[in-house]
């Protein structure tokens, strides 16, 4: 009977009579008692000493061998057995020994391959280096462990090792533990669904190749808009690195912690805090076996949440359009990957990918003449406006800064406020009345954020275009948030990208009332020294404090007032 086809690893350069008896190793049995007997440990420590090769077998629980491995000196390669999804109540009914020719005892990438694969055990057997006969074998098991036990205990393993000894007193009742161990772990699981909700569970991941202390405030940004997504932030992983892997982002043993990591808690989606091209996504999703975003996407889905308006949400499912079309690929166990057939789907061979692009291209286009369609009529209200001569003030700045409570403050609105990212995506306009019987219109508009993507400020370009007729941009700032002055600078990137970074500002510093005076002066000095305009602290919430900035929107206002009237 030839065993070649059990075999896995680097078989190039072995004599034949060496593989040979690898061969013969996928003939014998173990005991169903035993983790590894006597004398297979004896026949594998031979062909390691033999070959100079770390050699290993895959047993099932009846003891019979299904994979033979061979590998090199430092390390072994496990055959392509397919990972086992997460949150399941069974491990995977194989358990892996092999050798190990220099003294070592159980490796990260042993303990790896054992939570990845969900193996039942991972044991090594390690090699005499004279004698060539069996050592002492390690060997290790995962633990049934809760999501909640795990982020208590950060720093706890999911492992646990059992007492090491020579094979022949290796006196572990195998079946009686495995049976424990499946049986915790199916109440463990029981457990956690009980209390489990129908929000996703997310682990948030960040590569920089910069300064960490950046790339930390970014996954604070990060976690943030994920809250704002109602998702369930489990864990939070930054790596830097000299350059951003082409293919996967992360380095390799980075990956594998992030995967062990996702299968501990049971995560059920990975967020990355950038963007991903469609090759990392769809490597990322075959090596984590999860579903997996970056940034703009997370940005795209609570703008999706939040649109209430019929041309808020044209514009939203244009830009998630506008963003998957280049993503739509042929990926593992996809869709994609077969013939659209069968009744009504016969005809030249068109794929069901090709298929999908078509149809996302035409929606794009039908959208395109949807929105162009309502910034018509949105360009006739405006007229509308400007003809009866009021002045118009728009409320720009970042997500969560504030604007919409400030308009509710200024107007005794009751526009919707919450402390979320993006909790304001349709545009509202208030009347106002300033000192000296001045009345303006006040808009309320959508906030920025970094790293705004593309296709959605594309998308709300109509929307947006509602401030370029404005006389006064009051730009929000949240003062108590450390990154102010760069969420500033992004703001008034997104203007300039806009062609609107020219038009008169006022920078409001808001939530003074939990700011020191001191954070609040150097704020203003740095605002006035950078943009050359004028700077005023207030507090959203308390309407006394208001009173110097509607004095110096006034003041800019009469200027204009003044001018219309030389004009006229």
């Amino acid at each position: 009977m030839d065993f070649i086809s059990n075999i896995h690893g680097f078989t190039k350069g072995l004599k034949h009579n060496q593989l040979k008896r690898i061969e013969r190793l996928a003939t014998r049995r173990v005991p169903a008692s035993e983790i590894v007997s006597q004398e297979l440990a004896r026949q594998m420590c031979e062909i390691s000493h033999e070959t100079g090769r770390q050699v290993g077998v895959l047993l099932n629980r009846k003891g019979q061998v299904e994979y033979v491995m061979v590998g090199n000196a430092k390390s072994i390669e496990m055959p392509d057995i397919g990972r086992s999804r997460a949150g399941t109540d069974r491990f995977r009914g194989l358990r892996c020994v092999h050798t190990h020719l220099q003294d070592e005892k159980l490796t990260q990438d042993d303990l790896t391959d054992l939570a990845l694969l969900r193996l039942d055990l991972m044991s090594i057997v390690q090699v005499d280096r004279k004698t060539g006969l069996p050592g002492l074998v390690y060997s290790a098991h995962l633990l049934p462990t809760s999501a909640d036990e795990l982020n208590s205990n950060g720093d706890s393993a999911p492992y646990e090792f059992l007492e090491p000894a020579i094979p022949s007193q290796l006196d572990t009742d195998f079946p009686a533990l495995i049976s424990s161990l499946e049986s915790e772990m199916a109440r463990v699981r029981q457990t956690a669904r009980k209390r489990q909700t129908k929000r996703d569970r997310v682990i948030l991941v960040g590569v920089t190749t910069g300064s960490v202390t950046d790339a930390v405030e970014s996954m604070a940004e990060l976690a943030d808009l994920a809250t704002s997504a109602d998702v369930v932030v489990l864990d939070q992983i930054i790596q830097r690195r000299p350059q951003i892997d082409p293919r996967t982002v992360l380095g390799r043993g980075k990956l594998g912690d992030l995967l062990v990591r996702s299968m501990q808690l049971g995560a059920d989606l990975i967020v990355f805090d950038t963007e991903l091209s469609p090759t990392q996504v769809r490597a990322l999703s075959e090596a984590t076996d999860l579903k997996v975003i970056d940034r703009p996407q997370l940005i795209l889905d609570i703008f999706a949440q939040r649109a209430q308006s019929r041309e808020g949400k044209l514009q939203v499912e244009l830009a998630q359009l506008k963003y998957l079309l280049p993503r739509l690929v042929m990926g593992q166990n996809s869709a994609f990957s077969r013939l659209a057939g069968g009744i009504g789907g016969r005809g030249p061979g068109e794929t069901k990918l090709e298929t999908d692009r078509r149809r996302v291209r035409d929606r794009i286009t039908q959208l395109e003449r949807q929105v162009e369609s309502l910034s018509l009529q949105r360009q006739e209200r405006r007229k509308n406006r400007v003809q009866k001569n009021l002045p118009i003030i728009s409320l720009v700045g970042y997500t969560n800064a504030g604007k919409s409570t400030l308009l509710n403050t200024l107007t005794q609105s009751e526009v919707y406020a919450e402390k979320k990212m993006f909790a304001t995506l349709d545009p509202t306009s208030r009347r106002l009345r300033l000192p000296y019987e001045q009345e303006v219109i006040i808009n309320d508009t959508v906030g920025f954020i970094r790293d705004l993507p593309d296709d959605l400020v594309a998308a709300f370009r109509a929307t947006l275009e509602e401030i370029a007729d404005s006389d006064l941009l009051v730009h929000v700032v949240d003062a108590s948030n450390p990154r102010a002055l760069q969420q500033i600078e992004s703001v008034d990137k997104i203007l300039a990208d806009l062609e609107l970074k020219g038009m008169p500002q006022l920078v409001v510093l808001n939530k003074a009332d939990i700011v020191s005076e001191d954070v609040i002066d150097a704020l203003c000095r740095q605002v006035m020294l950078d943009k050359d305009v004028d700077c005023v602290s207030i507090s959203a919430i308390r309407r006394e404090s208001l009173q110097p900035m509607v004095e110096k929107i006034a003041a800019v206002i009469g200027k204009f007032d003044v001018a219309r009237m030389q004009s006229a």
